[in-house]
């Protein structure tokens, strides 16, 4: 199993990023990366200087988003919905781009419940609840 340490995760980025901008050739999950990155271009400079940004802490106390945390739950959605993984994620993420009309937003409403999941596993030091995740889910579906 791929466990990278925070620094590993942002350097991932930071190369990904700098390869794509100078027109060299990505592994495929770089190619998935920089097409996450690419739909965020609030991103861009953050990821341009990599010395600055390494460190750096995003506060969410602050109304901050942790652009690499972002990134990295596009990956995980992106991982989950290739392998249907809790079963029964693609359809509703499939439903929730049909009523959206764009992927990148029904992106966005998965990745709420997989922060939910994951806050609630944290929170409780439970493992993650994938029939939670569905039925957060299936509620953006419906509504």
């Amino acid at each position: 199993m791929f466990n990278p340490t925070r620094d590993q995760a942002r350097l991932f980025f930071f190369d990904a990023w700098q390869k794509f901008r100078e027109q060299a050739v990505l592994t495929d999950l770089e190619a998935l990366a920089v097409e996450h990155i690419g739909r965020h271009p609030e991103y861009h400079a953050i990821l341009d200087a990599p010395a600055r940004n390494q460190e750096r802490e995003w506060r969410p106390e602050l109304g901050e988003t942790n652009p690499f945390l972002h990134l990295s739950m596009h990956l995980a959605i992106s991982e989950q919905l290739s392998i249907d993984q809790p079963a029964g994620i693609k359809a509703r993420y499939e439903k929730l781009r049909a009523t959206l009309g764009d992927e990148h937003d029904a992106q966005h409403q998965v990745m709420d419940c997989l922060a939910e999941m994951i806050w609630t596993a944290q929170r409780h030091n439970l493992p993650p609840d994938g029939a939670a995740y569905l039925t957060c889910l299936e509620k953006k579906c419906a509504g």
